[in-house]
């Protein structure tokens, strides 16, 4: 028996967020030893006062437990574009995509900020 595959996202939005994806850039802002500060840039949202970064995404490693390590990464969109219910898959495609790349496989501990579509999330190992 085939398995039928249903694209729940139209293909509009898949559009968008596949540009989305493919032009967004990072730099980073800031290191210690326990954390880091990315600056991310999206080709189609930017912060409304200063015309830069869409957002910023903090990595804090937890470097005293060794027993369960988690990395606590949060995510913070600046564009009240983003923050609109309607484009909550693309917040989520984003933020899915900047932990793959600047975080990896570790386990995970995500917040996001983004007005309506802000969210909590694990990614273990």
């Amino acid at each position: 028996m085939e398995k039928k595959i249903v694209e729940v996202i139209d293909s509009q939005l898949r559009k968008q967020i596949n540009k989305e994806i493919e032009g967004m850039t990072f730099t980073k802002n800031f290191r210690s030893p326990s954390a880091e500060e990315w600056y991310v840039f999206l080709p189609s949202y930017q912060d409304p006062i200063t015309g830069g970064a869409a957002g910023k995404l903090i990595i804090h490693y937890n470097l005293f437990d060794t027993k369960e390590i988690f990395i606590n990464t949060t995510i913070i969109f600046d564009d009240p574009a983003l923050h609109k219910k309607s484009l909550h898959q693309l917040v989520y495609a984003i933020s899915d995509e900047l932990v793959n790349r600047l975080v990896g496989y570790a386990d995970t501990l995500l917040s996001v900020h983004s007005g309506e579509n802000s969210y909590n999330a694990e990614y273990k190992n």
